[in-house]
């Protein structure tokens, strides 16, 4: 694989596009366990008072796993790259 050359707009759009597939459905999940997590925190307060905490919170810190486990590797891949 060749090194980008960031400097021209044209293949530094590329790369971007390229960096932005790169654990793309771990950040995605990554949310939606947060957004899980969120919603079910709203619910235990307002419907489901007897729902345990940590059931909400566990989504949290799951989808707060995936996407820093996401930055991890996008970051590594990027090092890679540069590396040539």
């Amino acid at each position: 694989m060749t090194l980008p050359d960031l400097k021209d707009p044209v293949q530094r759009a590329a790369y971007r596009r390229e960096l932005q597939g790169v654990a793309r459905p771990l950040r995605y999940t990554g949310i939606a366990f947060a957004l899980l997590g969120v919603m079910l925190a709203i619910a235990q307060r307002k419907w489901l008072p007897e729902m345990p905490t940590a059931i909400p919170m566990a989504a949290i810190v799951l989808g707060a796993f995936n996407m820093l486990a996401a930055i991890v590797i996008r970051t590594r891949y990027h090092q890679q790259r540069m590396r040539g």
